[in-house]
């Protein structure tokens, strides 16, 4: 059975249904997935996977991600049990650029006190947010984390708006051009855009706190599509508060869905999205193609183009046979 914690592309569940029987949770909870995913040889994975169920399925044979970030599988668990671990890293990545692109305009040109005030107080008074408004073109870009998603972005950012653009990455040799290397605290120092794009692990699970805000231009917005614990929540809501920064726009929260009665719907210098930041018709036929792609390898007997845990192989192979 190919099991898949969300609905898909219909190209891509046309795919996955001639390849065996396709069957899709009826809702993407844990309790959803831990039940209705027994006997499964794949698992597609757009919500986080309970350890238990790598366990319990000795026919499993991979889990494969549609989209890039792992933080949903256990991957430590899926290679002790034999279990390939996929991905499909830069399907989404222009996708994701665009939205950075987009929210970081709407921030600069004030839209969401725009918006609500032109509904509240009428014309004259949300036309007069746009004296302070800033245009993108010029400006500095900091990106934090320049994997896929930050490449994309960079591209647009000096093709586009002749940004200056700085980044701060784990491995600052052989950059891209138009990229300059800046440590933490001065790319947040001179940055009016800062974007997270950087994957969720130790190194970077509260980077952004009272002190990096502190050091950012009270003209500056942070823009977020990493995944929520990057940034602490309480420092970033007390910065937009006080004004220490003029804004943040947040696609990823600390507690998802975020809840309807949180402070951040409130604030009327946050752009708020549900984690959609990687999605649209073009992005979701790209990365479930992907996915497809990966499927019809591991079932066909071949090693995923994108294995993430080769650490997994001996025992795969000890499990189903040898791999090519």
């Amino acid at each position: 059975m190919i099991f898949s914690t969300h609905p898909l592309h219909p190209d891509v569940e046309a795919g996955l249904s001639e390849l065996g029987n396709y069957c899709v949770a009826s809702a993407p909870t844990r309790e959803a997935i831990e039940n209705e995913s027994l006997g499964s040889e794949i698992i597609v994975v757009r919500a986080p996977i309970p350890v238990g169920v790598i366990a319990r399925e000795t026919g499993l044979r991979a889990l494969v991600r549609h989209g890039a970030g792992l933080d949903m599988i256990p991957v430590k668990a899926a290679t002790q049990a034999g279990v390939f671990v996929a991905n499909v890293p830069g399907a989404n990545a222009v996708t994701v650029a665009e939205h950075i692109v987009w929210t970081s305009i709407a921030l600069l040109r004030k839209h969401p006190k725009v918006r609500s005030d032109f509904e509240k107080f009428g014309w004259n008074q949300a036309r007069a947010h746009s004296d302070t408004g800033l245009e993108l073109n010029g400006k500095t870009l900091g990106i934090i984390g320049l994997g896929n998603i930050g490449t994309a972005l960079l591209r647009i950012a000096v093709g586009g708006f002749a940004m200056q653009v700085r980044a701060f990455v784990r491995n600052p040799d052989n950059l891209p051009n138009g990229v300059q290397y800046a440590p933490l605290e001065e790319l947040l120092r001179v940055s009016d855009v800062v974007a997270l794009c950087c994957p969720l692990t130790d190194e970077t699970h509260g980077l952004i706190g009272e002190t990096q805000l502190e050091l950012m231009k009270s003209s500056a917005v942070l823009i977020n599509v990493s995944r929520g614990p990057v940034v602490q929540e309480v420092a970033l809501i007390q910065a937009l508060q006080t004004g220490q920064i003029a804004g943040a726009a947040l696609d990823v929260f600390d507690t998802q869905p975020l809840p309807q009665d949180h402070v951040f719907f409130k604030m009327h210098n946050v752009i708020l999205t549900p984690h959609m930041a990687g999605i649209t018709q073009e992005s979701m036929l790209r990365m479930g193609m992907g996915v497809l792609s990966e499927t019809r390898r591991i079932l066909g007997g071949q090693n995923p183009t994108n294995l993430v845990n080769p650490a997994c192989l001996a025992q795969y192979r000890a499990r189903f046979g040898s791999t090519n």
